[in-house]
């Protein structure tokens, strides 16, 4: 016999994102039903979450990415009360460091564009002509560029392995169930999915689902019969090195060519997203290739004289689930299966607008539409309407 057990809500995945809605849902005194998050690695070893750099940016040019990163870095200040449990309180170490953004002359109206919607939304943002570069950061070079814009309050980083484990320990003492299985099918009758089947025989019977599966997005609307969301799991790799120089006073960097750097531990990370051409799904987390040798090292090298003599420390690679129309996030009820939400297609932005998210699906499935934040334009029958919702400032 089939071992059943019913939930008003199923979460599938239980990474930043599965765990925020949970922990929103469970935290809300409107709701008063049962909630389950599937994740089929509770360790989280290669999760995305746990293989983030973690950055916190309100440097956007889409108003509600800047809005719900706004929300993130403010639930991030208040995290250690928020998700305190039996007196202990989390630490997710916010270090609010700064992003930096630099310029060159081909991208400065642009940069300018975007930052007069920063500063209107509400973001500490600063437009930096080269000479202020060069004044508060000596060791950057900047003869070719032709400004920067960097966040002074709210940016930064933080440590997305803590963030999840403090959301999903405050979920779990309000009452949510953690269920370790992989979710391999579903029943679907009409316009509601009516239960979900785990790898290991038993079924989920559900009021509402929530896909929040990451890169397995795709799959997991497959089984319940929408074959058409356009999330694809992209290997990003992350190099790690050290200086034997001194750098001072360094906030997140990214370059005009897209190469980013931050300080780590007494280290560095670095990374860069790959041309499209050159950016195939990928499943897998082997670190492959000479990104680092032929791509990145000569652009650190460049923009920091400091970095010529770095020495190179262990890379690993973790996941991006992209949504390969807009790369912004699907968010909201599918127009057909009106029980199934989406909470997908993050392309690398999902750790910080995770508190954001969660709030927002929780409201939707206890008041019916969003409260919060305006997060419409997200929904899914943008695809259909043609409506797509382009972010220019992709990492």
């Amino acid at each position: 016999m089939t071992e059943r057990h019913t939930f008003d809500v199923v979460i599938v995945g239980g990474g930043v994102i599965g765990s925020a809605v949970a922990f929103f849902l469970a935290e809300d005194n409107a709701f008063d039903g049962t909630v389950a998050v599937v994740e089929r690695d509770p360790t989280y070893v290669n999760g995305s979450t746990a293989r983030s750099v973690g950055g916190v940016r309100q440097q956007f040019s889409t108003p509600e990415n800047i809005e719900m990163s706004l929300f993130g870095a403010h639930f991030f200040r208040e995290a250690a009360v928020r998700l305190e449990v039996a007196g202990e309180r989390p630490e997710v170490d916010f270090n609010e460091a700064g992003y930096l953004l630099l310029a060159s002359p081909a991208g400065l109206e642009v940069l300018r564009d975007n930052h007069a919607l920063q500063k209107e939304k509400g973001a500490r943002v600063v437009l930096l002509e080269p000479a202020e570069l060069d004044r508060r950061f000596p060791w950057l070079r900047t003869d070719d560029l032709a400004g920067g814009s960097l966040g002074v309050s709210g940016e930064g980083w933080i440590d997305g392995y803590s963030l999840l484990m403090a959301l999903k320990r405050k979920a779990q003492t309000l009452g949510v169930s953690f269920v370790r299985g992989e979710v391999v099918g579903a029943d679907r009758n009409g316009t509601r999915v009516t239960s979900l089947k785990l790898d290991d025989g038993r079924e989920l019977v559900a009021g509402k689902v929530v896909n929040a599966a990451g890169p397995a997005a795709a799959a997991v609307a497959g089984m319940v019969g929408i074959e058409d969301l356009p999330v694809h799991c992209r290997k990003r790799l992350v190099y790690s090195f050290e200086c034997p120089t001194e750098i001072l006073n360094c906030p997140l960097v990214v370059d005009p060519g897209g190469v980013y750097f931050r300080p780590e531990s007494g280290r560095f990370v670095c990374g860069v997203s790959p041309p499209a051409d050159q950016d195939p799904d990928c499943e897998d987390l082997v670190v492959e290739g000479d990104l680092f040798e032929d791509v990145i090292w000569p652009s650190l090298a460049h923009r920091v004289p400091a970095f010529e003599t770095l020495r190179p420390t262990k890379p690993w690679a973790g996941h991006y689930a992209v949504n390969i129309v807009d790369r912004n996030a699907i968010l909201g009820p599918h127009p057909e299966v009106g029980n199934f939400y989406f909470a997908n297609g993050f392309s690398g932005h999902g750790l910080q607008q995770a508190p954001a998210v969660g709030r927002a699906i929780a409201e939707l499935i206890v008041y019916g539409g969003y409260r919060s934040l305006d997060l419409r334009r997200f929904s899914f029958e943008r695809f259909a309407a043609e409506k797509p919702v382009l972010e220019r400032n992709v990492i």
